[in-house]
C-alpha cells in the first residue's frame, strides 16, 4: 500500500516506517520535526515537513501521493508535561485527530492506525492484566486527549466508514536490532532511556520517583515492549485493515510487568555499571501499575513478539546510547 506516516520522524514512528518500507510498502513521512529527527527517516522514504493541524497540506500530501492508509503517531506524549500544559495537549493531540479525519474524509482514505496509550485506563486498582474492556478513567490531560481522540475515531467510522485500529501502547523501549535507530529525544522521561544514559555516563545520576506505591517494592510497575515488536504490530494492523475488517482497539504489551527498581537492576547488570540512583517524591499523574493483556493482539492480528526480554531491551538501549554522539 501507499502509506502516510504522521510523526514518522519520531522514535516509534521511524521504527515503524522502516518496517513498512522493508515490507514493500510505499511510505511518505509527514512530520513537523518539533520532536522528531530528519535523520531518523531511512533513505528512500519521501518526507514532507508539516503539521497535522494543517488540513490543506495533509489533503495535498494524501492526494499527490495517492495515499491508501494512514498511520498516525504525531502527538505530544509526556504525562507530567501535560498536567502543566493541558491546552497544548488537547490542541495538538485531539484537534490534530480532527484535522486528520477531515483530510481522510475529503480524500477517501478509509484505513487508519492510531497511536494511543495505556494512559486511557488511568490508575487501575484491580489485580491482574488490563484488557481492552477495562473502564477508561485517565488521570492526566495526556490520557484524556488520547481517549477523546479514540471517541472521535469511532464516531468517524460509524459516520464515514473510516476504519481505525487503535493501538494502546504500554511502555515502549529499546533500539533496533541493527543498531541504526533508537530513541534520540533529549531530556527524555522514559525510564529505560534515562537508565541507559546513566549507564553510559551521560547522566551523573537518575531518580526513582516514588517508593511508596502499592506494589511489591514500592515503585511503579510497567509492561515494557520492545520498539521493534511494537512496530510489527502496526504492520499487522494495516494488513488487517486491508482485508476490509472493522476497526478494533488493541493493547500493545507483553502481559508482564517490571518495577522501576527491577529495570534499574537489569540495566546495571547488562552494562556492568553501578550508576547512582536517588529516591525522589512521586510525579503527578503516574499510576502505580499498568500491565497489558496481549491476548487480543495475538488472536486478532496474529502478533508473535520476537524481543520479549527485559535484558535485551536494556542492552539494545544502552548500546544505542553508546553509539549516539549527536
Amino acid at each position: 500500500m501507499k502509506i502516510l506516516v504522521t510523526g514518522g520522524a519520531g522514535y516509534i514512528g521511524s521504527h515503524t516506517t522502516n518496517q513498512l518500507f522493508c515490507a514493500g510498502h510505499e511510505v511518505v513521512v509527514f512530520d513537523n520535526l518539533s520532536t522528531g529527527f530528519r535523520d531518523a527517516i531511512r533513505p528512500g522514504v519521501k518526507f514532507v515537513q508539516g503539521d497535522v493541524r494543517d488540513i490543506d497540506l495533509l489533503e495535498k500530501t494524501i492526494t499527490e501521493n495517492a495515499i491508501q492508509a494512514v498511520v498516525h503517531f504525531a502527538a505530544k506524549l509526556i504525562v507530567s508535561e501535560s498536567v502543566g500544559m493541558p491546552i497544548e495537549y488537547y490542541e495538538n493531540n485531539t484537534i490534530g485527530v480532527i484535522s486528520l479525519m477531515s483530510a481522510c474524509r475529503r480524500t477517501g482514505v478509509n484505513n487508519v492506525v492510531f497511536s494511543s496509550t495505556a494512559a486511557v485506563y488511568g490508575d487501575v486498582r484491580q489485580q491482574g492484566l488490563i484488557s481492552e474492556s477495562q473502564p477508561n478513567n485517565p488521570i492526566n490531560p495526556y490520557g484524556r486527549s488520547k481517549l477523546m481522540s479514540e471517541a472521535i475515531l469511532r464516531d468517524c467510522e460509524a459516520a464515514y466508514g473510516i476504519r481505525t485500529v487503535v493501538l494502546r501502547y504500554f511502555n515502549v523501549a529499546g533500539a533496533s536490532a541493527d543498531g541504526l535507530n533508537g530513541q534520540r529525544t533529549k531530556n527524555a522521561t522514559h525510564l529505560v532511556k534515562i537508565a541507559s544514559e546513566a549507564a553510559v555516563g551521560k547522566r551523573r545520576k537518575m531518580n526513582i520517583f516514588g517508593t511508596d506505591y502499592p506494589t511489591a517494592d514500592g515503585t511503579c510497575v510497567r509492561d515494557y515492549i520492545h520498539v521493534e515488536d511494537l512496530a510489527d504490530v502496526h504492520v499487522l494492523a494495516l494488513d488487517y485493515l486491508s482485508k476490509g475488517n472493522k476497526g478494533v482497539t488493541i493493547n500493545c504489551g507483553y502481559g508482564h510487568g517490571y518495577s522501576v527498581r527491577e529495570v534499574i537492576d537489569v540495566m546495571k547488570k547488562v552494562t556492568g555499571v553501578d550508576f547512582v540512583v536517588e529516591e525522589a517524591t512521586r510525579r503527578v499523574g503516574d499510576p502505580a501499575s499498568l500491565v497489558a493483556s496481549s491476548e487480543k493482539a495475538s488472536s486478532v492480528l496474529g502478533w508473535k513478539p520476537q524481543y520479549d526480554s527485559l535484558e535485551l531491551i536494556c542492552k539494545s538501549a544502552a548500546d544505542w546510547e553508546k553509539r549516539m554522539t549527536f
